[in-house]
């Protein structure tokens, strides 16, 4: 995240994280597990900001969840010249993103691998951000 926060006009907008608890019906163990919330729906929103506030002619939308076809269909029918693009990541797809998005198209795991910072980001306040050894 701080790295991408060296990026100009960049904002970041977060969901959040519930812990729910799951237990097996076998033996009565109990564990957590996390369940992500808001992203889809401040994903729509977004989407529906710029449209409204004529941010954009076409739009990527980095997604392969089918609960954003509702408001791609909500932009399509209010804007009828805006076109938003289904853009799907490595391993993932949807085919109602599919039927419903003006376009879409697969990021290679190519593509994602040369689009990736430097090893090295330098922040406004001169601090350096290296990527572990693990990642390249």
């Amino acid at each position: 995240m701080d790295a991408l926060r060296t990026l100009p006009d960049i904002r970041i907008i977060f969901g959040h994280y519930l812990q729910n608890t799951q237990t097996c019906r076998k033996c009565g163990s109990i564990w957590l597990v996390p369940d992500e919330k808001m992203t889809d729906v401040n994903m729509a929103t977004e989407l529906m900001v710029d449209a409204f506030q004529n941010a954009f002619h076409t739009i990527l939308l980095i997604s392969a969840d089918s609960d954003l076809s509702a408001p791609i269909e909500a932009v399509q029918r209010l804007f009828p010249g805006k076109r938003v693009v289904a853009v799907f990541p490595p391993g993932r797809s949807s085919k109602r993103l599919q039927q419903v998005a003006t376009a879409y198209y697969r990021i290679g795991r190519n593509t994602l691998a040369r689009s990736q910072f430097p090893d090295r980001v330098f922040t406004k306040a001169g601090a350096v951000l290296e990527r572990p050894q693990r990642w390249r």
